[in-house]
């Protein structure tokens, strides 16, 4: 297996950095075509553990859009294959002062392009390291 084809790499990455653009704008939209239509899609969040899209896109589409900008740091993107990636950020948000947020998502590339099939979302007190 190779891992992180550049072309591959590129792909996910532009497709993450959709994510994150519709996340800090409310495009509800643009969010519920990026996760998997599938019952075992799940989103993990910071007080939500959702099981299938339907699930997913419910929350998205009762969740508030204020408060939604953020910073990310230290973003990684690894791919396996040609098939599969993860992608890992921090985020941080000037509304929370010493809290550190972490996001992670498993994307898979499926006929009709890249689509998130599972994701993690926490916020825990900035480490000290």
């Amino acid at each position: 297996m190779e891992i992180d084809l550049p072309d591959v790499v590129a792909e996910v990455t532009a497709a993450f950095d959709r994510y994150e653009a519709a996340l800090v704008s409310n495009d509800v939209a643009t969010l519920d075509a990026l996760f998997r239509d599938d019952p075992r899609t799940l989103r993990y969040g910071g007080g939500e553990n959702l099981y299938g899209y339907a699930a997913i896109k419910a929350f998205r589409a009762g969740r508030s859009p204020a408060g939604l900008s953020r910073e990310l740091s230290k973003t990684v993107v690894t791919t396996y294959g040609r098939d599969m990636a993860v992608a890992s950020t921090l985020f941080h948000r000037a509304s929370a002062p010493g809290r550190i947020g972490r996001q992670m998502q498993t994307w898979v590339r499926f006929p009709d392009g890249w689509s998130i099939v599972a994701a993690h979302v926490s916020v825990i007190d900035q480490p000290k390291d």
